[in-house]
């Protein structure tokens, strides 16, 4: 199935009205927590989870990644009108948004920012279509062997690649793999850390650890900023028309932030955080008045919002082709797939179709319908912006004890998030990554299983990881980062 048939048979998947109301409520649900700063797309995910085990998997994966690139959307508002980011990728918009507003073009600003967000969209969406054709054909190469090999590239990559101290995040990843075995092991019928209690013997709960460690950790990470101080300016929708001169600066700094944004999105372990900044970074060194930023201008807010909206569209790319994040919430993403028994790789693309394409034709309907519906509807989201953070807090904990609840209707489900929240936001404060934690979960097990039947069939001889290309590349480019990470950490050290 070339590019062009398999997006044509996704329209099919996306536009069947069941599968389309889940994606119309991700992407509007998306931009709301985007706009209200402290909640993010990570929580939200969480707390939804517990609907995808009711829901067939097309729509489960749908609207939770409508939930991610709607937040995109809706991160650029409270920056640009509260100078408060809604997500992190949207702490570059603030550079000049904010100024911009207090110009008196907060309208203008918003128009650029959700413009900007569109084509970054629509062209992270032609480089995922261009892709999918090379990794298809790759697909029937990979063994159990490459497999293995490729997740621990994955795991590592995530841990070091950007990381101030790849050692915490390798730790991290280290906890979630032995988290992931804890309950009994399906080939020996051996329990594993379960310490005598009998709920662990099915092993921790997926939607409980995330629950706990992004949407508890979150709101007691946020109880001291519980209120704002500043109160958004108001934004008549005559205000969003822009001027001749700010529909000629958007073009080229969307195409180059979309371009940057393609690239390491789909590279794994980056984010479209990474790719914000640097497109920021290039406008400026290629502005002939680079004094202008950072004072509002508008190459400023167009080149990273195009950025990290193309970014989250190509972080598909490693997860659901190799099964390798490119973004923390892709992680969440691979939870999601592995409550509905689908292995993320190469062989996605012919084993599920329907699920891929639908999603590839979703990324276009739904950013069409955020272009659609957020012009008109700034007003409201304006609003949303005075919603005192006392009232939302309390009701993300109730529907997270409700969701975690509705899942197996275990009482030390609910218990399990309360802890594991608290764990989370200590390992928070302490600097190490919850992301990679759940990363290490998801993929352990996997790891597990492929390393498992790659020495079954090599007869014990674990020379099948080096003799076999696709598996021997992998583990070199692990030992290479292996390497690299420590070698940045001793000369670290060496200079203080």
């Amino acid at each position: 199935m070339t590019g062009w048939e398999g997006l044509m048979h996704g329209l099919s998947v996306a536009t069947a009205p069941d599968v389309l109301i889940w994606c119309v409520l991700g992407v509007v649900l998306g931009t709301f927590v985007g706009v209200l700063p402290g909640i993010g797309a990570m929580a939200t995910i969480s707390v939804l989870l517990p609907i995808t085990y009711y829901i067939s998997a097309e729509s489960a994966l749908i609207m939770l990644a409508g939930v991610y690139y709607g937040s995109q959307y809706g991160g650029a508002v409270a920056s640009i009108l509260l100078r408060l980011p809604g997500t992190p990728q949207s702490a570059v918009t603030t550079l000049d948004g904010y100024p911009m507003a207090q110009q008196g073009r907060a309208g203008v600003a918003l128009f650029v920012s959700m413009i900007s967000s569109f084509i970054g969209s629509m062209i992270g969406i032609a480089v995922l279509v261009a892709l999918s054709g090379v990794l298809s054909r790759a697909a029937t190469a990979f063994g159990a062997a490459d497999y293995a090999a490729m997740m621990v590239l994955g795991l590592v990559a995530a841990s070091t690649i950007g990381a101030d101290r790849p050692v915490k995040g390798l730790a991290m990843v280290v906890l979630g793999m032995i988290v992931g075995c804890i309950g009994t092991d399906v080939n020996s019928g051996v329990q594993r850390f379960t310490f005598g209690q009998i709920p662990l013997m099915d092993g921790v709960n997926l939607v409980a650890l995330a629950m706990g460690l992004f949407g508890v950790a979150e709101v007691i990470g946020s109880i001291r900023h519980a209120e704002r101080t500043g109160r958004p300016p108001p934004v008549p929708l005559r205000s969003l028309v822009p001027t001749r001169d700010d529909v000629r600066r958007i073009p080229w700094p969307s195409l180059r932030g979309a371009g940057l944004g393609s690239f390491f999105g789909a590279l794994p372990g980056t984010g479209s955080t990474l790719s914000s900044f640097l497109s920021y970074g290039v406008e400026q060194r290629l502005s002939r008045t680079p004094e202008r930023f950072g004072k509002g201008a508008v190459e400023g807010v167009a080149a990273p919002e195009s950025a990290n909206n193309a970014a989250a569209i190509t972080a598909f790319v490693p997860t659901l082709t190799l099964g390798i994040p490119g973004d923390p919430i892709m992680a969440l993403m691979l939870g999601a797939l592995v409550i509905h028994g689908v292995q993320p790789g190469p062989m996605m693309l012919s084993a599920r179709p329907d699920m891929f394409w639908g999603l590839v034709a979703s990324f276009g309907i739904g950013n069409l319908l955020l272009l659609i519906l957020n012009l008109p509807l700034i007003g409201i989201w304006v609003a949303m912006l005075r919603i005192p953070f006392r009232w939302l807090y309390p009701a993300i904990v109730v529907f997270v004890c409700l969701g975690v609840w509705s899942v197996r209707g275990s009482a030390y489900d609910v218990m399990s998030v309360a802890v594991i929240g608290t764990a989370g936001y200590a390992l928070t404060r302490a600097a190490f990554s919850p992301a990679l934690l759940l990363l290490g979960f998801v993929l352990g097990p996997l790891i597990e299983t492929n390393l498992r039947r790659a020495l079954l069939i090599s007869r014990g001889d674990p020379m099948v990881f080096l003799e076999r290309p696709i598996a021997a590349v992998f583990v070199v480019a692990t030992l290479l980062l292996l390497t690299r990470s420590a070698w940045t950490a001793l000369a670290r050290r060496s200079e203080g």
